[in-house]
């Protein structure tokens, strides 16, 4: 069934809510539990809802590309209204920071039918308005793509626990193709820019971020970028001073959907 998958991701999928499993969460409630994750924060999408993002430098955050589009109207949602909430727990935030530039890899088109396109570039990288300079919130660094079978966790918010982030510490890389990365983690919608961490070199290191949820005959995964080659575009991008917005962003047309080897596909 793995082969299916990986079929419907070089090819087309069904863009349709697919049900998360809720095993394997440990819920980040208090001080203590957060405290080694208060860099992965809430991104608050101007009252569009939320996705999850991560601090990889004291004025950069990671998320998934797809974050900063509206999904009904496929415009690129304005970025001066998307706030970055790091270590969001229970009504509180250790930092609070509005967005000043956000660069997406050139690569992405947000209405692509063709999934290994989309879910390989689906990464973006925000620049905050003002650093975050706080002894309690320290930037994750990131690191080489994690190999099959590899040991990897996860921290999301998402639909039902957007007040405060879930770790599932322990799942793995199923398969890599084509800049795609097939995991175990555990994902729902609000996870989507979630960071995947290894664990190799002792402190977690940020290896992929989520970019959608697949499911084939019941078995339940998550899809993600191979990091390096894309977060090093961005990094450019951002040098060469690009990120600010312009008006009259493309619109999306709308998606087809096709059946293919029984595999459900969606943006969580």
């Amino acid at each position: 069934m793995l082969r299916s998958l990986l079929m419907a991701i070089v090819a087309a999928v069904v863009v349709s809510p697919v049900a998360a499993q809720q095993t394997g969460l440990q819920r980040l409630d208090t001080g203590d539990d957060g405290r080694e994750w208060e860099a992965v924060g809430r991104l608050d999408l101007g009252g569009r809802g939320f996705c999850t993002g991560t601090l990889i430098a004291p004025d950069l955050v990671l998320t998934a590309a797809h974050c900063l589009f509206d999904k009904s109207t496929g415009q690129r949602i304005d970025q001066n209204k998307i706030e970055f909430l790091a270590g969001w727990r229970n009504g509180r935030a250790s930092a609070y920071r509005w967005i000043r530039r956000a660069v997406i890899h050139p690569g992405y088109v947000f209405d692509q039918d063709v999934a290994a396109d989309r879910v390989r570039n689906d990464v973006a990288l925000l620049e905050l308005h003002h650093p975050i300079r706080n002894g309690r919130v320290e930037p994750f660094t990131t690191d080489r793509r994690p190999i099959k079978g590899q040991r990897i966790g996860v921290v999301s918010y998402g639909r039902g626990r957007s007040e405060a982030p879930s770790l599932q510490e322990v799942c793995d890389v199923i398969a890599r193709q084509q800049g795609v990365l097939v995991m175990s983690c555990d994902v729902t919608y609000g996870a989507s820019g979630a960071p995947i961490f290894s664990f190799e070199s002792g402190r977690p290191r940020v290896v992929s971020v989520v970019s959608a949820m697949a499911e084939v005959d019941g078995r339940k995964v998550s899809l993600g970028t191979q990091l390096e080659e894309p977060l090093a575009v961005l990094r450019a991008a951002l040098a060469a001073g690009e990120g600010i917005q312009q008006a009259g962003a493309p619109q999306m047309n709308a998606v087809g959907v096709r059946r293919v080897t029984g595999a459900k596909f969606a943006k969580p």
